[in-house]
């Protein structure tokens, strides 16, 4: 096979597990993993039910690769909280990064609690694992500013805890909160929703780790 046709050919495979990965934790997300089908996400994802065995095998390699993919993406964000890093800035990335995802990715949220909510069956490993493994390097450099004086005193591993459910609470219950801030059913957080909501949980965290407060927005 000439190179640009198997260059095209990669790409197109590329795409089409894309967007079936997209469905999926769509249709996960509002099914959940025993209501969902393959024949469901295939819709979802305008795409022949073949098509789906032909690139991911079975629902539960779907399901998977889809918690993979989820957490791939949050974990992403700690890779700024490194030694060398200014506590502050770090941190507030951390959370830039989790807030942002909850606004452009809630259905990924509410797939991994209701997933969560069924006892993890299908993360347990990883979360013993590989997950335990990098929060317990990230606490010891959470550590290592507090050791330095850099900010206050307080349980690294717990901070993560804290920062987590700070976060995906604006996904998770999007409807509590869209109620109690008076939007109308079904409707979204917006823009300066989300805005004023990351400034507050920024402002949480800063102020657990003893750092600088930041004025709330107008």
């Amino acid at each position: 096979m000439p190179a640009n046709a198997a260059a095209r050919k990669g790409r197109i495979r590329a795409a089409n597990e894309a967007g079936i990965l997209r469905a999926a934790a769509q249709v996960f997300a509002r099914e959940g993993y025993a209501g969902a089908s393959m024949a469901q996400i295939a819709r979802q994802a305008d795409l022949p039910k073949a098509n789906l065995h032909y690139y991911f095998g079975s629902k539960e390699l779907l399901y998977q690769r889809v918690l993979q993919g989820i957490l791939e993406i949050w974990l992403a964000g700690l890779e700024v909280i490194v030694p060398e890093t200014e506590p502050r800035a770090a941190l507030l990335a951390y959370v830039d990064h989790k807030m942002r995802l909850a606004a452009e990715q809630p259905e990924a949220s509410r797939l991994f609690a209701a997933e969560l909510l069924q006892g993890g069956p299908h993360l347990d490993a990883y979360f013993r694992g590989a997950m335990r493994a990098l929060v317990q390097a990230k606490a010891a450099v959470i550590d290592g500013w507090i050791a330095q004086g850099r900010i206050a005193p307080l349980d690294s591993t717990h901070l993560f805890f804290s920062i987590w459910a700070l976060t995906q609470t604006y996904a998770d219950f999007e409807v509590q909160v869209a109620a109690v801030l008076g939007l109308q059913r079904r409707e979204r957080l917006d823009a300066a929703a989300w805005q004023r909501a990351t400034a507050h949980v920024r402002q949480v965290v800063l102020r657990s780790c003893g750092l600088q407060d930041e004025a709330p927005p107008p």
